[in-house]
């Protein structure tokens, strides 16, 4: 079978989907453009199949090139049959095709290896055959050898049983059972390390106790959740936890017996003992690790894709607009950092004010503020979350401000990685981390995307056990996440960052420099056609990009739209039939409603791409986010002391993981939400109900304010009115 007709049968699509979208990738297309720009190729498939298609693509090949390299050395080795070949080429994954090649790769030194080369191996073969006219003692009399160092009948036979347990031990069906019953009856347990139950009180001791819960836990191996599996491997690599995993002997050892053992007389029950010395010595240690690195890798892959859902929601949060905004950075003791942006996001004033420290200094502040907010006609206040968040919240609350000023808390997680980043010295080489973080802040209100690509996605802070997960496929994936979601909005040409624009398709660092580089040697881009302009960008850069990229204001209107260039005419015999200009057609419903998409479908453009066509005449460069919300905290609640248990409060959804939802309430302790707590009826999945984000109605069940752990509710019962907060609203 080759490559394509197995991806596609894995992934259950049409062959020729998959042979569409790994030619495209082969001319340098992008995920972003294949999913939006060549549906007719690949029968509309979305972002996350194509990328699935890439992503297979790659493992097969891997695989393969693993198949021929084993192929290879058989043959320059001599070993390889018609049979061994036809058994290498035949296997469909890497551990089966590592199963067969076992018994043939080279190898370290080994008991078995120590015994072949005292010449063994033809009585190990004698005594596996277990024909019942076999004396074991007197065979293995007659290999004895002072010079090989043989010295007695038992010397014989342990090397024999030696060979036999290697060969059990490698055999591909023995393997295959044994990861069969491994998957599925193996118990993980963990319990408190020796050296944990010593620490006493030291600081260690207190990181021992975040591990408690698993110091006597046991549980099915294949039905432990991600976080969990994550969480006591990481219990095991720091030393507080001892960790186990297998199934129950007898019932390997009786499958292994069923294999090998063919008899009851005295050669049987020495292959019989071989059967166990190879389970416990080498089979078991081997399915052991085997289990625990495919528990790992299921883990991985559900915590980066839970990541990678997060990041999706935080980047595609509701953006405020464009409007003239204060930032604050929110101090007690070193006071408030307080940046002026106007709409564009360009800082033009900074200075510090002193509201927690003394009523003449918070006076002081309170005249600095409003004088601030009237001269500059500021529309829309930032205040970051962190320490001093809620009493600067509340301070300029108070200050009686115009009505429809926003005044909105911003989730700081990550501003302090910009402010310290190259990005931000580059920016702004002559202002300190607080000035940079500041005004991070209130660039995150203003447009979360736009600011959020600035950092490593891995620092937003809604990732589950981020630092324990394979680190390659995290990056990867939440790198394909960013790149969806600026793509999915567009990009404005003119005012871009290099970070926002190297994630634009077709695009990379070094061709988002030039394209700066240009915008501020030549001034803004006055069509996309002069895009092809920027130094370094190809023919196929442009066609990648194009689509995705905005210029506002320019002379085409089209440019301000996600339609893309190659279309421009398709779009002008529209407007002609319809007797009126492109801008007559983008600003008509009624012409719009009377083209009739059949006449105008070509080698360019099919149904789908037209009918995508149409919708974006009708919203031209449409943002997909939701619509900006304010949002307020409880005014009374800042610290866990003011917490009780039974309040209902609003909050903010910052992180969702595989066992619940972290919500800030506004008290500097992000609160949990079990998924036990998050609805009256069953929730699968956290995922499908909350996002971080979102604004909801919690209760307080139990405040734990020496772990300050924040138990919340949003079952309706406990909410205490029934019906009036829909879930999840």
């Amino acid at each position: 079978m080759n490559i394509t007709a197995r991806v596609a049968e894995e992934l259950k699509i049409n062959e020729t989907q998959a042979a569409a979208v790994l030619e495209l990738f082969e001319q340098g297309c992008t995920v972003p453009f294949i999913a939006r720009y060549r549906k007719e190729a690949t029968g509309s498939l979305d972002e996350e199949v194509i990328t699935a298609i890439r992503d297979r693509n790659e493992k097969i090949k891997e695989l393969e090139k693993r198949r021929a390299a084993i192929l290879e050395s058989l043959s320059e080795r001599e070993l390889l049959t018609d049979e061994l070949k036809a058994s290498i080429e035949s296997v469909k994954t890497m551990t089966a095709l590592e199963d067969v090649y076992m018994p043939y790769r080279p190898k370290r030194k080994t008991r078995a290896s120590v015994a072949a080369g005292k010449g063994l191996s033809p009585l190990a073969e004698k005594i596996f055959s277990q024909l019942d006219n076999i004396d074991p003692v007197a065979e293995a009399a007659l290999f004895l050898s002072e010079e090989l160092g043989v010295t007695s009948a038992q010397d014989a036979l342990a090397g024999a049983m030696d060979i036999l347990a290697e060969r059990f031990s490698e055999d591909a069906r023995a393997r295959r059972d044994m990861r069969r019953i491994f998957a599925r009856k193996a118990t993980l347990s963990s319990a408190r390390s020796k050296s944990a139950a010593k620490l006493g009180e030291s600081d260690k001791k207190t990181d021992a106790d975040n591990y408690r819960d698993y110091f006597d836990w046991s549980e099915t191996a294949a039905a432990m959740p991600s976080h969990r599996v994550l969480a006591i491997f990481r219990g095991e690599r720091e030393g507080f936890l001892s960790v186990s995993t297998e199934p129950k002997e007898e019932e390997c050892l009786s499958i292994l017996k069923q294999i090998f053992v063919k008899g009851t007389n005295a050669a049987s029950r020495i292959v019989e003992d071989a059967v166990t010395d190879s389970y416990k010595r080498l089979l078991k240690p081997s399915m052991e690790n085997e289990l625990r690195a495919a528990l790992k890798k299921r883990a991985d892959a559900e915590a980066i894709k839970i990541f990678a859902e997060n990041v999706r929601e935080v980047l595609m949060a509701a953006p405020m607009g464009q409007k003239a905004t204060l930032a604050i950075d929110p101090g007690l003791r070193t006071g408030c950092k307080i940046v002026l942006l106007d709409s564009l996001g360009g800082l033009f004033h900074n200075d510090v004010i002193f509201p927690h420290t003394g009523e003449r200094q918070k006076n002081e502040a309170a005249k600095k503020i409003s004088e601030l907010v009237k001269k500059y006609s500021i529309q829309a206040i930032a205040i970051g979350n962190g320490t001093a968040g809620r009493e600067t919240e509340s301070f300029i609350r108070a200050l009686g401000l115009p009505a429809d000023i926003i005044v909105a808390s911003v989730n700081e997680s990550g501003a302090s990685v910009f402010s310290a980043s190259e990005a931000a010295r580059r920016e702004f080489p002559d202002h300190d981390v607080t000035v940079r973080g500041a005004v991070s802040i209130g660039r995150r209100l203003m447009d979360p995307m736009a600011e959020m690509v600035k950092i490593d996605p891995k620092s937003i802070g809604v990732g589950q056990y981020q630092h324990d997960v394979d680190q390659k496929e995290l990056k990867r994936s939440l790198d394909d996440v960013v790149t969806s979601c600026v793509n999915a909005v567009g990009v404005e040409v003119n005012t871009a960052s290099e970070e926002i624009l190297s994630y634009v398709s077709g695009f990379n660092k070094q061709t988002a420099v030039q394209l700066i580089k240009h915008r501020e040697a030549n001034g803004p881009f006055e069509s996309r056609a002069t895009l092809k302009k920027i130094p370094r960008f190809g023919p196929k850069a442009f066609e990648q990009a194009a689509g995705f990229l905005r210029i506002r204001g320019g002379k085409n209107p089209l440019d301000a739209s996600a339609v893309h260039p190659e279309n421009y005419a398709t779009v002008e015999r529209m407007a002609e039939a319809s007797g009126c200009s492109v801008a007559d057609l983008m600003d008509s419903p009624e012409l719009r409603s009377k083209i009739e998409l059949e006449r105008f479908v070509s080698d360019k453009a099919g149904l789908p791409t037209l009918k995508d066509i149409l919708q974006e005449l009708a919203k031209p460069g449409r943002d997909p986010r939701v619509a900006f919300e304010q949002f307020a905290f409880d005014p009374d609640v800042r610290e866990l002391r003011d917490l009780k248990a039974g309040m209902v409060l609003p909050g903010i959804v910052t992180n969702v993981t595989a066992f619940g939802a972290f919500v800030d309430i506004g008290v500097h302790q992000d609160g949990l939400v079990h998924v036990s707590r998050m609805s009256d009826s069953f929730v699968k999945s956290p995922q499908t109900f909350l996002k971080p984000g979102q604004q909801v109605k919690v209760a307080v069940l139990e405040v734990d304010s020496q772990r300050k752990r924040v138990s919340l509710s949003m079952k309706k019962r406990d909410l205490g009115k029934p019906g009036e907060f829909a879930e999840g609203a």
